[in-house]
């Protein structure tokens, strides 16, 4: 009884206090908000061991059962050799560690979403399918900001450029201001359903 219920006096208690400093501007709030603040970071930046221990475990369990044993046995000495590598040699701005960072981890990552841009390409043609008005209204835009957001669309003509950014800030940032207030109202619904205890799925089982 108590595993459940300290957690949900825990959760009422600190819910409560941090959403009153809002209202209540008091240096005492303020200044508890802040150690709040740097308690959360302290036990989130704990999270970081477990996600090395289960990324470690599930690329080891690949490697004895021979599945990809290329890939994870890469993965698991590029952690180790980074690790290594920066515990000893330091992480500065001309460090080993920094030179292996911009020359191999940043260029895997340009070329990743290189790639995805075609997967994109595609996924969009499959999707935005002209069967009605709206879909072909969104297949035009999409077609338009791809063109406009690379060089060759410039070329073509300046306007294109110009429109796709009018696209990107006009009626794309007024549909994700209606997105984003959505999810904030659901962000605070959900709060105040674990703070009140409604929603106790968080607890497990």
């Amino acid at each position: 009884m108590l595993q459940r219920t300290i957690p949900l006096a825990l959760v009422f208690i600190m819910g409560i206090l941090t959403t009153i400093q809002f209202y209540i501007p008091h240096p005492i709030s303020q200044e508890f908000y802040r150690t709040t603040i740097d308690w959360m970071n302290g036990i989130s930046s704990m999270a970081i061991i477990l996600a090395i221990g289960s990324l470690v475990k599930h690329h080891w369990t690949k490697v004895s059962r021979g599945q990809n044993v290329i890939y994870s046995s890469t993965t698991l000495i590029a952690l180790t050799a980074m690790a290594l590598i920066g515990f000893i040699g330091g992480i500065g701005q001309h460090s080993l560690f920094q030179k292996l960072f911009e020359n191999v981890q940043i260029p895997l990552q340009a070329t990743m979403f290189s790639l995805l841009a075609f997967f994109m390409a595609s996924a969009a043609y499959r999707a935005f399918r002209a069967k009605t008005f709206e879909a072909t209204l969104l297949l035009l835009a999409a077609f338009i900001v791809m063109i406009g957001m690379i060089p060759l669309g410039y070329f073509i003509s300046p306007g294109i450029s110009a429109f796709s950014q009018w696209i990107l800030d006009v009626p794309n940032m007024a549909a994700k201001r209606g997105i984003m207030i959505g999810v904030g109202l659901g962000m605070i619904s959900t709060s105040l359903k674990i703070i009140l205890g409604i929603e106790r799925n968080w607890l497990g089982g």
